[in-house]
């Protein structure tokens, strides 16, 4: 589990096609010392397993069905990829609850600078449209964000500057395509709404 709070950026060190998936370095500032071979570490949105590590780097392997369903297919060498740590128990509750399992991709409709902030307006995938609402909680490449308004399939949301610059988001553009989790409480709830 984790929380949507990004801690590290880190760049894509390598890109390479094994004999059963697509294997990624990635580059970070983490202690490496502290993450355990099989740990688990959020990669834009995307929980991954740690299969290998060096000084200042660890290797992800990513399956094609992963890859069909996520950003990770356009991930290239010196890429930057937003990472967080698995949450402990005790740790701070900075986001909201984020299982790191990507629920479809966004586009990225326009970006408005307001204020020392950013708008976003995002295309959701139809029918997950249905489960985002204003006010609720949503992940955006890992980032855990708060919804201002939802008209049909687009969404808006407010980038603070701190967010903006610590982040991947602010290299977004016009028509990039991005990772979403829905509220996890929006998605057992239609699921609850579909069996009773």
């Amino acid at each position: 589990m984790f929380t949507g709070i990004v801690t590290d950026v880190g760049r894509v060190r390598s890109v390479r096609e094994t004999n059963r998936d697509r294997r990624f370095e990635i580059e970070t500032a983490y202690d490496l010392a502290t993450i355990d071979l099989g740990a688990s570490i959020s990669h834009s949105g995307c929980c991954l397993t740690v299969v290998e590590k060096g000084e200042g780097w660890f290797a992800v392997e990513v399956s094609a069905e992963t890859l069909s369903l996520t950003t990770l297919d356009q991930w290239i060498e010196g890429g930057p990829v937003n990472l967080e740590r698995a949450a402990r128990l005790g740790d701070e509750m900075g986001g909201h609850i984020v299982s790191g399992h990507v629920d479809g991709l966004g586009e990225v409709i326009s970006i408005t600078p307001e204020g020392g902030s950013h708008r976003l307006r995002i295309r959701a995938p139809k029918p997950l449209h249905r489960l985002i609402a204003p006010k609720g909680s949503i992940t955006v490449e890992g980032v855990s964000l708060t919804v201002n308004e939802v008209e049909d399939d687009v969404f808006g949301l407010n980038i603070i500057p701190h967010t903006w610059d610590v982040t991947t988001l602010g290299r977004l553009t016009a028509g990039s395509r991005v990772n979403l989790e829905i509220d996890m409480l929006a998605r057992y709830l239609a699921r609850w709404q579909e069996t009773a």
